[in-house]
Parts: structure tokens; C-alpha cells; sequence
């Protein structure tokens, strides 16, 4: 009856996005850009919400990926004009940190891992194998960098020195980010971005997380017994619901692994 008497108050609506898994351009079950905007902009543009609740539980990935989201987050916020709340699970972590920032407050469980502020860089060696085994590689290339970081050839003092500034510049992006979104409430006399991570109360206590809360309980306590949830979530692709591309999925599931590992998931 309310939908069609003008003049009789709504309940207020909480939108809830859920954004789990590691973030990267490509691949199923990741979290990108272009996968999570139809449910950001169903999220702000439905039904007028009183808020949207991004429930958080990714251990981090692409630093582009993670700054489009973010920024998506921030520009479909101020459009709407509508509050945005961040309730961690297990972990927000790196890039997962960087996109729970873009709310205006982070909730989290007492168990919750946040923070992980900081860039890094994974790779293997092989060419003191390939000599044992008589392999002997060929590569031409036009540009004597192109071929920078090659796992198959000796590191070059230049090329380690080339990577550390990328990161640094990645670095001092992330920093600035979390400073400005969290601004007063970090601390002057700590340095936050070393890639530590803190659980619960810890994050809270050093300015990265508000309190201790959980959705449901949050959201009503600001808005009123009577809100509502209306929850958006990405549908699988067919192919994989049929189970097809095993191996692929495989492959990045074995990726997605390492990085929920490296904080005991």
C-alpha cells in the first residue's frame, strides 16, 4: 500500500553490495571494475537508498582495479548523495583496504584483518636450471628494456632499481589515498604504510577502522529499527555454472589461494 500512497513514510532502504575475492582485471570470481559497476550503479540509482553498505572480504590484487573501484565508489557517492558504510569480513587487506577506504566509515568484526598498505612484486628464477639442463633461450627485442625482469635470465641491478621506483610511485598513490580519506583519524607519531596488518580492535585503535559492528545491526541502529536490505551480488556466467573452463578456473583459483594465504585464510 505505501508504494502507491505518497504521503505515507517509507521504511529507509539499505543498498548491500558484496564485493568478495582477490582483485584482478580478468578472471572468474575476481573482483574488477567492470564486473562490480552494474551492481555499484543498480546500488546508488534504485529505489532512492538511505545508504549503501559494501560488505568487504578480499585479500587485495590489481592496484588499478582497486583505484577504479574506489574512485567509482566515491563518484556514484557524491552524485546520489548518499553515505557510504564498509563492513569487513575476514580481511580488507592492500587493494581491499584501498576500496573499504572509499567508504565513509569501515565497520569491522573483532576478528577482521585490515590494513596491508603497501605494493608488492612476486616472481621466480629459472635460468640456473635452464643452464644445468643445456636450455638455452633466445629472445630479440627492439628496446634493451623491453625484456625487463625476464625469469629466465640473471637479474639486472637496473632492472630490481627500475621495479622499487614503480612500486614507490604505486606507493605514495596508496598513501595518498588512505591519507585523504581517513585524514584526522590516523595517527601523526605512526607510520601506517609499511604493509602490516592489524585484527579488530588494533585497526581501530590506529585510526583504520571505526568500530566494531556488523551489517545488520549497524545500519539499524543509524537508521531505524524498520530498514530495509536490499542486496545486489554478481550472478556466476553460464559457462561456469555448467562448470566449463576447468582449468582455468583451476589456474586462478591457485592464484586467488596465494593471496588469501598470506594472511592465514
Amino acid at each position: 500500500m505505501k508504494r502507491w500512497l505518497p504521503f505515507v513514510k517509507k521504511h529507509p532502504t539499505v543498498s548491500v553490495v558484496r564485493l568478495q575475492g582477490a582483485i584482478a582485471a580478468t578472471g572468474r570470481g575476481t573482483l574488477n571494475d567492470p564486473g562490480v559497476a552494474p551492481l555499484l550503479e543498480r546500488a546508488f540509482f534504485k529505489g532512492k537508498p538511505a545508504a549503501v553498505a559494501l560488505v568487504i572480504n578480499s585479500p587485495g590484487g590489481s592496484p588499478a582495479q582497486s583505484s577504479l573501484i574506489g574512485a567509482r565508489i566515491r563518484r556514484l557517492s557524491e552524485e546520489k548523495e548518499v553515505p557510504v558504510y564498509a563492513f569487513v569480513e575476514d580481511v580488507a587487506a592492500s587493494g581491499g583496504y584501498w576500496i573499504a577506504a572509499a567508504a565513509d566509515e569501515i565497520w569491522v568484526d573483532a576478528t577482521s584483518i585490515v590494513g596491508s598498505i603497501g605494493v608488492i612484486s612476486a616472481s621466480f628464477g629459472f635460468h640456473e636450471l635452464m643452464e644445468r639442463q643445456g636450455i638455452e633461450r633466445r629472445v630479440y627485442t627492439a628496446g634493451k628494456d623491453k625484456s625487463m625482469l625476464d625469469p629466465f635470465r640473471p637479474e639486472r641491478e637496473e632492472d630490481i632499481a627500475r621495479l622499487k621506483a614503480l612500486q614507490a610511485q604505486l606507493h605514495e598513490t596508496f598513501k595518498g589515498h588512505i591519507t585523504a580519506r581517513r585524514g584526522a583519524k590516523l595517527p601523526e607519531d605512526r607510520d601506517l604504510f609499511t604493509g602490516e596488518v592489524w585484527i579488530g580492535q588494533q585497526g581501530i585503535d590506529v585510526g583504520l577502522a571505526d568500530g566494531i559492528g556488523h551489517l545488520v545491526p549497524v545500519m539499524k541502529d543509524k537508521l531505524g529499527d524498520k530498514t530495509r536490505f536490499r542486496v545486489y551480488g554478481a550472478r556466476r556466467p553460464l559457462v561456469s555454472r555448467f562448470g566449463l573452463s576447468l582449468v582455468e578456473d583451476a589456474l586462478a583459483g591457485l592464484e586467488e589461494r596465494g593471496l588469501w594465504a598470506r594472511y592465514g585464510l
